[in-house]
Parts: C-alpha cells; sequence; structure tokens
C-alpha cells in the first residue's frame, strides 16, 4: 500500500451481487474470519427496515456506516461517500480494509467509479467482488441481463451456494466464460478466504482488543478443515532484482485458478528509492511504491493463492522474472509497471 503521513492506505473493496445472493452472510463471514484485521463496512439497503445493516452492525458495532432506503449509487455523489469513508478512515478507528456491501439493485460500475473519484487521501480502491447464486442463477440472469455485464467488471467472482446447485459445475463453467479475466471462487454459506479480498494482520499485533479470531478460536484442531487448506499457496523470495518487463509479460498472462498475489518487489536499478507492493485480486492489479526503509534488506516477496495451481510452473516463471545484474536501467522499463500504480492506471471500470 501506499504510504502517507500517519499510516497506510485503507482499501476499500466493493461487495456487489443481485438480491438474496449471500453478500451479507459473506461480510459476516469475513469478519468472523479477518486474520486480526478491523474491517470497516458501508452497509447500503434498499428499504425504510435497515435489515443487512441490523445483521452486519451485531458484529461491527461503531465501524459500521449504514445508508438506508435507497441506492448508494444514486443516493449520494463521490464526495459524500468521502464523507461516510472518513468516519472509517480516521486513524483512531484502526481500520485496515473497507467493505462497501452494495444494495442489490446497485450499478457495481457507478460504485468503482465513485471510490475511483474520492479526494480521500487515507484510502485507495481494492477490487470489485460480485456475488451470484449458484442455484438461482439462470433465473437471476433472465430477470437480470445486465448481470453479464457485472461478472464482466468484477476482479473476483463468488459463485455462492454451489450445494443447492444441481449443476454447480455448469454454472462454474458458464459464470467464467462471462468473468473475462476475474477470478472465479465457488462457495457455500458465503465462505471465501479473506486473504481473496486483503492482507490479513496477525492477531497478534493487536494489543488490548479481542479480534473476531479470539472469540472464535476452535481448539488446538483449528486448522484442520478451514478453507485454506482447500487452496494451493507459493511462497517466492528473492535477493535479486526482477526485471519490470518480465514481470508485467508473466502478470498479464497469470493462469486460471490464481486468485490472488500480494507482497513486495524489488526493480532494483529501475527505482533505486522505492520498493512495490502489489496487490493482486482475479484481474484487478495495482502496484503502490513506497520508500525503503534505511537499513531494509533489499528483497522481492511474494504470495501466490489459488486451486490447482501448478507451483513448479509457476515458480519457474517467477525466476525468470529475476533481471539480469546490469547495473543501469533504460527509462521506459518501467513503463508497464506505471499503468498499474495509482493515478496512472486505467479506469477498471472504463
Amino acid at each position: 500500500m501506499v504510504v502517507r503521513s500517519g499510516g497506510r492506505q485503507i482499501p476499500v473493496v466493493v461487495l456487489a451481487g443481485f438480491l438474496g445472493s449471500g453478500k451479507t452472510t459473506l461480510l459476516n463471514h469475513l469478519l468472523h474470519r479477518s486474520g486480526g484485521s478491523r474491517i470497516g463496512a458501508v452497509v447500503n439497503d434498499f428499504g425504510a427496515i435497515e435489515i443487512d445493516a441490523m445483521a452486519v452492525a451485531g458484529a461491527l458495532g461503531d465501524s459500521t456506516v449504514s445508508l438506508g432506503n435507497g441506492c448508494l449509487c444514486c443516493a449520494v455523489d463521490s464526495s459524500e461517500l468521502d464523507v461516510y469513508l472518513e468516519r472509517l478512515a480516521r486513524p483512531e478507528a484502526r481500520i485496515d480494509v473497507i467493505v462497501i456491501e452494495v444494495s442489490g439493485l446497485a450499478e457495481p460500475q457507478e460504485l468503482v467509479r465513485m471510490v475511483l473519484a474520492s479526494e480521500h487521501p487515507g484510502i485507495v480502491y481494492g477490487g470489485l467482488v460480485e456475488v451470484v447464486d449458484a442455484a438461482e442463477f439462470d433465473g437471476t440472469r433472465a430477470r437480470h441481463p445486465e448481470i453479464d455485464r457485472h461478472l464482466g467488471l468484477a476482479d473476483l467472482v463468488v459463485v455462492n451456494k454451489v450445494d443447492r446447485a444441481a449443476d454447480a459445475g455448469r454454472v462454474l463453467g458458464l459464470v467464467r466464460s462471462l468473468a473475462d479475466r476475474a477470478a472465479v471462487v465457488p462457495a457455500t454459506h458465503g465462505r471465501v478466504d479473506p486473504e481473496f479480498l486483503f492482507d490479513c494482520r496477525p492477531s497478534e499485533e493487536r494489543v488490548g482488543q479481542l479480534s473476531f479470531d479470539d472469540l472464535h478460536r476452535d481448539g488446538p484442531d483449528e486448522h484442520a478443515g478451514h478453507l485454506h487448506t482447500a487452496y494451493d499457496s507459493l511462497s517466492f523470495t528473492s535477493g535479486r532484482p526482477l526485471d519490470p518487463r518480465r514481470l508485467i509479460r508473466f502478470l498479464d498472462s497469470r493462469p486460471e485458478g490464481l486468485y490472488r498475489i500480494k507482497g513486495y518487489v524489488d526493480f532494483g536499478p529501475y527505482d533505486v528509492r522505492n520498493r512495490y507492493a502489489v496487490h493482486a485480486v482475479g484481474r484487478f492489479l495495482r502496484f503502490y511504491p513506497e520508500p525503503w526503509t534505511a537499513g531494509a534488506e533489499r528483497l522481492t516477496q511474494l504470495v501466490l493463492i489459488g486451486t490447482d495451481l501448478d507451483t513448479a510452473a509457476l515458480r519457474a516463471d517467477l525466476e525468470a522474472c529475476v533481471g539480469d545484474g546490469a547495473p543501469h536501467a533504460d527509462e521506459e522499463g518501467m513503463w508497464g509497471v506505471l499503468r498499474y500504480v495509482q493515478g496512472a492506471a486505467e479506469d477498471p471500470a472504463a
């Protein structure tokens, strides 16, 4: 993330999906399995009784901003959204990630534009997550043909309720065909690994406050059967700088099933002052330059998470991204990386 005065920028994740897809269930799951991170939520109900906000507020308390009786993308503009984000981004709130759960009738493209247009210096867009109901997908698509466009915009698609779908495999295949390069994750009861959406802070970093993980300890075998046991992960470290052109070629062609990439990259002579935090969720990709701290060991450290990954092939591809050790860099070498730096990147909702 980008370092600013007073701390890091807070990623804002837009959580969308039509009515009944399971957005609130997914959000509540994230709250209870946040890995020690503190989540702030903007909950947008459509209707006078704010059922979703009530469901979430029981877990979040004063970390919830509720916008009732209206569609967020119609009810406020980007400057008004900044007012709500300000409440969650204040330093004393100690929020690590903000999730905007929008009404099932909202237009996700407009929400993404609003977050990107935000002038709040403490937040940064963190991607669009679209939730779909596997059991009702055909009916939803018939009633709301715009879902095809929504899937095409998403960075991560959660195909929820696969346990209730008689032909879950067909639905997953259809969603993947509509979702462009977005990662498509099957789920039941909204259970997805929080690491797909944001970096989880180790709970031991939080002092004097019980986290949701503390309240839901399962005992000595707590990891058995947990979500992360169903996914593959690869950790990659290099003491030699990576070549930016080679890395961008790798990232632009990352395989299906690779849901999440996070970590830091050293580009050596291409930028001797900064390391680059990388955050990828599905097709969403951003780099955040931040100054090297004095005396820090200059390493590239990446973690890749997904399903059915050929980890040996991925490791070989990353090894091929290591530079040749040239002491100088040409001025065009970083252009591909800068496409994905905040302020220089294209609008993903365009």
